[in-house]
């Protein structure tokens, strides 16, 4: 069995309990997921099995969640699991004044990841140092934050409002610390109080399957419906069709160089998707394209077959 598992994962469990589970029920070693969710938090999980695993990096890795915003109360972890450490009293904010610094965050921004995530710091992952009780000055990174909206807001005018929002961004963003830094930007406390990631890449909520419906999926015998194909998880790279001894060719890892219908809208230094007859033989990189002569050349990178 190859291809990618749109899982739902349940809250309480690790992104890596889901790959042992997917490991155990297809049968298959090499098994991995293309970006950590939060053990306290559920939603979309693609899971990549087989010869699919060498896609992961090539996939489309922009995320879509669902947050709730707890304001007047600062934690550890910048969500609900850890301990507070600092509360106000935010009954002054109003919906407008969420939604104004609401609009400081979109765009490319920085942000310093949390002691909670799985960023490395001289080889071990921060989540490891801070449950030692060591803290450590971490580098600001990049992020692109696509779009924010407020779909709920509730106790406007309590100590301790709350906005429900659905955020569009970039990997490598982390909902906690932005819930976090958008209390800072009111002048007050404020954490994650709930996140449901509602997409990653192509893949959506609406699609994605229980542990409960793939383990029926496996006692029926048609696991193999819930795989989707390695090429339509790259729905965001480029595609050329090749077969016969060009295709023999990309299968041993050398480079082709052909004319392709369209081949005028590509660039150099692009991944693209090599599929022969019979699916996704390889990820290639165009490193030569003549659009005068509508020809392209391109080196495979990743051979599936």
């Amino acid at each position: 069995m190859h291809g990618v598992i749109n899982v739902l994962k349940p809250p309480g469990m690790t992104s890596h309990d889901v790959v042992q589970f997917v490991r155990r029920l297809a049968g298959q070693r090499r098994v991995g997921h293309t970006g950590t969710l939060d053990p306290g938090a559920a939603g979309v999980l693609p899971v990549c099995v087989g010869k699919a695993t060498k896609i992961i990096q090539f996939m489309n890795h922009n995320k879509e969640y669902r947050a709730e915003v707890t304001f007047g109360t600062a934690t550890s972890t910048q969500d609900s699991f850890g301990e507070v450490t600092e509360t106000h009293d935010c009954s002054f904010l109003t919906l407008g004044d969420i939604c104004h610094a609401l609009q400081y965050f979109i765009g490319e921004i920085e942000q310093i990841p949390p002691m909670t995530s799985a960023v490395k710091y001289k080889g071990k992952k921060l989540y490891e140092l801070a449950r030692a009780g060591i803290e450590v000055q971490r580098k600001t990174r990049r992020i692109n934050i696509f779009g924010i909206r407020v779909i709920h807001s509730s106790d406007i005018g309590t100590p301790n409002p709350k906005v429900i929002m659905d955020i569009s961004c970039s990997a490598g963003t982390y909902i906690r610390t932005l819930c976090s830094d958008l209390g800072k930007k009111l002048g007050c406390s404020a954490h994650m109080s709930f996140l449901l990631r509602t997409g990653a890449g192509p893949f959506t909520i609406s699609s994605a399957l229980t542990l409960e419906e793939l383990q029926e999926m496996k006692e029926q015998g048609n696991l193999s419906e819930a795989f989707m194909p390695p090429e339509q998880a790259l729905s965001n790279l480029s595609r050329v069709e090749v077969e016969g001894m060009t295709a023999n060719k990309i299968c041993n890892g050398n480079s082709i160089s052909l004319p392709v219908a369209g081949a005028a809208h590509l660039q150099e230094n692009r991944w693209v998707c090599i599929q022969g007859p019979r699916g996704l033989l390889a990820i290639g990189k165009t490193v030569d394209v003549n659009q005068g002569e509508n020809n392209i050349r391109i080196q495979p990178v990743k051979v599936l077959v």
